[in-house]
């Protein structure tokens, strides 16, 4: 018989309607209770999806006997105290991304789930996508051998939320860095089985951001927030103590050839190479001096991204199985990001401290 996990949501508008449905389609999970400052939205969202269990303080759902996870989704700043608190009453928590805006905050989140048993998770959908999750098998396989270098970005041509939670670093903590360049920068550390970063060079500025009549393509009908505080691009360049390296580039704002956004990865290694998200493998056949590609096809993700997270951490916990995003991987990433705010702030590269 399926274990049936309650779920209390903290944060229902925004990236929260994408969660629903996978908690909807778990047969671990129950979603029983939701938190919002907004009692419109908070009452709306009640009203729309059968849930009785309403409070404007997260406090309430933390404290509830019933409810064993946690989904935390509201603004960057407020993930570590949130997640910190829930996990110190025992529940279960998945939080969105970034996990926590400095890697400081992220080591107090792990102490916190360490001392209470729980799990943790860092919700990263792109880890989820079927392509993903195939091309981690084949490289798991040896199809790469050591893999030495890495390219990734994830670029938009005005392609941002021109709100206080997204521009205004005391609500986000940084800009398209932690909100765009974890999302990239996570997949790309997964499929490389997570190395250890030791030293990152970086940029992190604005230079289109504060241009008159700058404008968000997605959202042209809004203005942009006056608190906008962060950068709208970087570029790093990050070492590992394997010696593999990688080239990473984010922005918001670019002047690139795009609709939507840009999100693609190379990875090099001594066996062969491969692109992500097309799902094409390089390799060379060094006897018959011959080049060999090949592409995995998949005709359609199983689950929206988001909600299949959602599914397998319900399952993870109901399983007594690993979480299926570690908090510590989490923390490589957070501590190169932060990296790149350092390399910035001193003009040179700066060392890494991490998991």
């Amino acid at each position: 018989m399926a274990t049936s996990l309650k779920v209390g949501i903290v944060g229902v508008g925004g990236i929260a309607r994408l969660h629903v449905p996978g908690w909807v389609a778990s047969p671990h999970a129950e979603l029983v209770a939701g938190s919002d400052i907004s009692s419109p939205v908070l009452e709306e969202w009640g009203r729309l999806h059968g849930v009785s269990k309403l409070s404007a303080d997260p406090a309430d759902l933390f404290r509830d006997p019933d409810i064993d996870i946690i989904d935390i989704c509201v603004p960057n700043m407020y993930h570590a105290p949130l997640a910190i608190a829930a996990l110190e009453a025992g529940k279960h928590v998945i939080c969105e991304k970034p996990l926590a805006p400095t890697p400081k905050e992220v080591r107090k989140m792990i102490e916190a789930r360490d001392r209470s048993g729980k799990m943790l998770m860092t919700a990263q959908h792109f880890r989820f996508k079927g392509i993903s999750q195939a091309m981690k098998r084949e490289i798991e396989a040896g199809a790469l051998g050591d893999i030495y270098h890495a390219r990734s970005w994830m670029l938009r041509r005005n392609g941002f939320i021109p709100t206080p939670n997204f521009v205004s670093k005391r609500q986000s903590g940084g800009g398209a860095t932690i909100d765009i360049g974890v999302h990239v920068l996570d997949l790309t550390l997964w499929l490389m089985g997570n190395p250890k970063p030791v030293a990152v060079s970086g940029v992190a500025k604005a230079p289109l951001a504060h241009i008159e009549g700058q404008f968000p393509a997605w959202f042209s009908d809004r203005p942009l927030s006056p608190e906008w505080d962060v950068e709208d691009f970087a570029a790093a360049f990050v070492r590992f103590e394997d010696g593999a390296t990688l080239v990473l580039e984010v922005s918001w704002l670019l002047h690139h050839d795009i609709e939507g956004e840009d999100m693609q990865m190379w990875l090099y290694g001594t066996e062969g190479g491969c692109h992500w998200p097309k799902g094409d493998f390089l390799s060379s056949n060094y006897q018959t001096r011959q080049l060999y590609n090949r592409t995995i096809k998949l005709t359609k993700d199983p689950m929206e991204p988001h909600a299949l997270e959602c599914v397998k951490f319900a399952e993870a916990v109901a399983e007594g199985a690993p979480s299926p995003v570690e908090a510590e991987q989490s923390l490589q990433v957070m501590a190169i990001l932060d990296g790149i705010y350092r390399s910035q702030a001193e003009g040179r590269e700066v060392l890494i401290e991490a998991a």
